[in-house]
């Protein structure tokens, strides 16, 4: 698992740091912990099993506030490349949210943030990529290559969210709060498409994450419609709290190339709108319609089952019905620290408890490539993914599978 080629196309970067590293950052900028040890922070925060949502969402406090400093942005993003090659995964499209990172009282900018976090991915793809066995020759290992997605917030609070939202709310105090919210998305794809334009920064996608139940992806409407009208990619953070008429709000309104999650597609009883009085009849015909566009979905197996109280055992998961309703599927990390988990944790997870012959291992490695939001153009993108399935069969040949 670790040797064949993979992608991860759904990865937060305040929720992947390094232990060590976030002691590290901590310990620089005099962000206090409720340990200095990995075994601590472990045992106190980032643990195997949460009890609820919240309990999962407690140690984002303490990366989001490690994060508001350049110099730890940028060594976050180099070790979350280099953590991710370690373990074969060569291709990765890192998401966050700006807005959470920006501190204006202290000249930390939309731009500052965004020119951290490549520098750092950047740094670790010249390192590795100038190694003598990588390469697009035949035999060599795929380069490293990576996108940004930016996450906009579905909602925040007029305190403690982050400095920059704070301050937003006080410059825009006598606005309705959901206003100030999509403002803040359109100003973030605004700036987005400029520097991705202007400085060819690699920023290859727009995502919605947040509190799902309550804040409709149909309120950010506008803002999906630029990111469109600018070639900009969308994935929607959709169906991970909510029913399936999120996930069919996500691709109706909101253009949405993937689905973050969808784990809702197959759970009719979560739908809530009345409406639809035919939940099973419109759960299988959605996931009817996602497969026929092959729509991929991001699956992240390990954060589900630490978030969804529903989920009681593994091989309970509607990972079981997408992969029987042949949908694109691609396997995930989501936060590989506050998970505890990696990618061949997870492709592992997925062939210990469903029944993935070869090929269908095979065919989901291939949708992480195929799927993705490659920064280059299409062609580029067609021999990347090309010679990464050849050295996925290279793989398999050596451990006598094909």
């Amino acid at each position: 698992m670790k040797e064949i080629p993979k992608a991860d196309i759904h990865l937060h970067l305040d929720g992947s740091l390094r232990p060590e590293g976030l002691i590290e950052m901590a310990k620089r900028s005099k962000i206090e912990l409720p340990s200095y040890t990995v075994a601590g922070l472990k045992e106190l925060v980032f643990k195997e099993k949460y009890n609820n949502l919240g309990e999962y969402l407690n140690g984002f406090q303490y990366t989001c506030a490690v994060l508001r400093d350049l110099e730890n942005m940028e060594q976050a993003a180099y070790e979350l490349a280099v953590d991710n090659l370690e373990e074969g995964v060569n291709y990765i499209e890192v998401r966050f949210a700006p807005q959470l990172l920006m501190d204006p009282t202290a000249g930390i900018g939309f731009d500052d943030v965004m020119h951290a976090v490549n520098n750092g991915l950047a740094k670790a793809k010249a390192e590795y990529n100038a190694r003598a066995d990588v390469g697009l020759s035949a035999g060599l290992k795929p380069p490293f290559e990576y996108g940004i997605i930016n996450c906009a917030m579905r909602m925040f609070g007029k305190k403690g969210f982050s400095p920059y939202y704070t301050q937003l709310f006080q410059l825009l105090r006598d606005h309705d709060p959901m206003d100030v919210i999509k403002t803040a998305a359109m100003e973030l794809i605004r700036a987005s498409v400029r520097l991705r334009d202007e400085e060819g920064m690699p920023i290859v996608g727009l995502d919605i994450a947040g509190q799902e139940n309550g804040y409709p992806a149909h309120k950010f409407k506008e803002v999906y419609e630029y990111a469109h009208q600018n070639f900009l990619l969308k994935t929607v953070h959709a169906g991970e709290a909510y029913g399936a008429e999120s996930i069919f709000e996500a691709l109706t309104t909101c253009y949405a190339d993937r689905l973050g999650h969808g784990y809702s597609l197959f759970s009719p009883e979560m739908i809530e709108d009345p409406k639809i009085t035919d939940k099973e009849g419109y759960s299988q015909s959605l996931a009817s319609y996602i497969a026929d566009r092959r729509i991929a979905i991001e699956v992240c197996l390990t954060s589900n089952l630490q978030t969804n109280p529903a989920i009681t055992d593994i091989k309970n998961h509607n990972f079981r019905h997408m992969l029987d309703h042949r949908i694109a599927t691609v396997i995930c990390t989501d936060n590989r620290l506050v998970s505890n988990t990696t990618v061949s944790n997870e492709y592992k997870l997925a062939l210990d408890n469903f029944d993935v012959p070869l090929k269908r291992l095979k065919d989901m490695v291939a949708y992480g490539f195929k799927k993705n939001f490659f920064p280059g153009n299409y062609v580029e993108k067609r021999a990347y993914a090309k010679h990464t399935l050849e050295y996925f069969d290279t793989v398999a040949h050596k451990y006598g599978f094909i």
